[in-house]
């Protein structure tokens, strides 16, 4: 990840943690249950767009380097771990349930 991407990637994170951090006091304040599961969906939201910057690096980066190397081994795990980790985000893959 490039310098830019992982600046990106820490402005959302810290976006998100004042998420949360307000999800929290909503809890203590007592607020109502719509207004923080809206809040709720906000901070995941958030998340997913953190995740989807991560995995495009991820792609362009290591992904892109084990398919284009030599290793057999490496790229087999590669493209397990890709398929296990958009199992885990999108339903698809081996990680989907």
């Amino acid at each position: 990840m490039d310098a830019a991407e992982k600046q990106k990637v820490l402005t959302r994170l810290r976006r998100v943690a004042g998420q949360v951090e307000g999800l929290a006091r909503m809890i203590e304040e007592g607020r109502d249950c719509l207004d923080v599961l809206h809040q709720v969906a906000a901070a995941r939201a958030a998340l997913g767009k953190v995740a989807g910057v991560v995995l495009e690096s991820h792609v362009h980066t290591c992904v892109a380097d084990a398919l284009h190397g030599d290793d057999a081994a490496r790229r087999e795990q590669t493209v397990d771990d890709l398929l296990e980790v958009l199992g885990r985000y999108g339903g698809f893959g081996r990680g989907g349930t």
